[in-house]
Formats: structure tokens, sequence, C-alpha cells
């Protein structure tokens, strides 16, 4: 895949990049009874209170509706198309099953039109198939990986993003995350085989700000640049620091502030947490 750039015309196109989506996608229109409208909420909850900040405006989205769980078992599919996806960094395809059933999944590197996929536990471990853990072998490249047995994938979802399968012991596997954090897992959890598309991604600049509000992001102010009444780091004379920790408006800290509720059941299995490796990424 390939990263396009463009002649310095302006200030926006002299430091901005693209992906050159031609060499790669077969197809700008999707599956029309797979798609549905999102509505947007600019940040903000039920009430109308902003909840999240910077948010608004930004480009149309349809959103596909992405199969996560990939349960249709022992029937075979057949990928027809590899299509790009506003609600993600990473591509898509449309797989169509032997009875005449549609459905969108994420796409590993490698995968073509034409390409058979499967899911079940006594599937071939080749990229696009979906497996339990107890039936990956170990060592494999792995995403889309489940928490919860039937939830569908949370883990590894990313442009890029890749596991490693390193570890199978008594009911539980030991997978191996991209930011370094290495976790136990239920072994009838699925996980799919291969690593994501448009890996890509992590290279493309985006140039200029109004790129970032076709996203739907909005200008981001510093706290410390607030009155003190809108933020814990605003006011001073002249240009203060803050005089504490950096924190969010409503004093909940950040930068390494510990916000996990140590009640949570969600660390208890984690065997090496991925702060222990700030700047470790995982060599594959």
């Amino acid at each position: 895949m390939a990263i396009r750039i463009y002649k310095p015309t302006s200030n926006g196109r002299r430091n901005a990049s693209v992906i050159d989506y031609k060499t790669v996608l077969t197809t700008d229109r999707p599956e029309k009874t797979l798609c549905r409208r999102i509505k947007k909420t600019g940040g903000r909850n039920h009430t109308g209170q902003i909840t999240v900040r910077f948010r608004g405006g930004g480009a149309r989205r349809i959103y596909r509706v992405i199969d996560f769980k990939r349960n249709k078992d022992l029937v075979p599919a057949t990928v027809q198309t590899i299509e790009y996806d506003p609600n993600r960094n990473c591509f898509i395809s449309l797989v169509q099953y032997a009875d005449g059933e549609k459905r969108y999944i994420l796409a590993p590197t490698g995968i073509q039109v034409g390409t058979a996929v499967e899911s079940g536990p006594a599937v071939e471990p080749k990229p696009g198939n979906t497996m339990p853990l107890s039936a990956i072998p170990v060592g494999v490249e792995i995403h889309n990986i489940e928490i919860n047995a039937g939830q569908g994938g949370k883990l590894v979802r990313t442009a890029g993003g890749v596991a490693r399968l390193m570890a199978k012991e008594g009911d539980w596997a030991t997978v191996i995350l991209p930011s370094g954090e290495m976790r136990m897992i239920r072994k009838e959890c699925r996980a799919t085989i291969g690593q994501l598309s448009n890996g890509d991604y992590q290279n493309v600049k985006i140039g200029k700000a109004g790129r970032k509000r076709h996203m739907g992001r909005r200008p981001h102010v510093r706290g410390k640049a607030m009155n003190p009444v809108a933020h814990p780091l605003g006011g001073g004379e002249g240009r203060a620091n803050g005089g504490r920790h950096p924190c969010s408006p409503t004093g909940v800290p950040a930068k390494g502030g510990k916000t996990r509720n140590p009640r949570k059941v969600s660390g208890k299995r984690i065997i090496r947490r991925r702060k222990s490796n700030r700047g470790l990424q995982l060599v594959l």
C-alpha cells in the first residue's frame, strides 16, 4: 500500500499525505442492506450536557454493520469487495456465504476478492478465518479478539493491529497485545487470524486543521489558557503552568494519574501491564 504525497500547491497541501486507496479498494459503493444512518451527538448526552469536549461537525457518515462475532460456523464465505469505512481506520470486506447471506468483516492484510473465509473450531488457521483460542496454534498472529465468549471481538480492531497467542494452559490462553500488555483470556473466546489491513494509516500526515474538522474534531483549548472558573489549571498572573498535576476540567488526573477502579474485574487477568513497557511496541 502506498502513501500519496501531493505537490505543495498550498500550505495545507505542503505537509499533507493520504492513503492511495485506488491500489487497494475494489468499490466505492457500500452494500445498502448493511448500512445504517448515524445521528450525531456533538459530544452531548441525552440531557444536552457536553460530556466529551471538542466534538462536533464533520462530514456525514453512514454506518456499516460489521460482524464482530463471526458465529456462522462451517458455512464457507467468499470475499466480494474490499471497501473503505468512514467509521474506522482499517478496511472492511463484504463476504457472501454459501446460503446467500452477506456480512461485513474487518479485512486482514493479504485478503483479496475471491478469497474463501470460514469460522468454527475445525477450520484452517489462515488469514480471515475465525476460531476459538483453544483451536489456534501458539505463536499465530490474531486480531478481533473476544473478552467474553459470544460477545464479539473487542480487542485489536485498529488499522495494522495484530496480537500474538503466546501460551495456553488449562482454561486460559495468554495473549500479548500491540501495546505490550500481556493478559489471559478464556480459551473459548474467538479471534480472527492475521494482521488487520491499512497498516500505513499511522504514517499519514493530516497537514491542516480543516482536515480534522472534517473528521468531527473541533479545536482543543489548553486548560492553562482558560479562566480559573473553567478549568483547575486556569488563571494566574502572566503565563502560569497551572500549579498542579495535569487534569481534566472536573479534576480527573491525566498523564499517568491512576483512574482505574480497583474493584473492577477487567484488570485481574492482566499479567503485564502496558505502562510497564512504555514506548515498547510489539515486535512481530
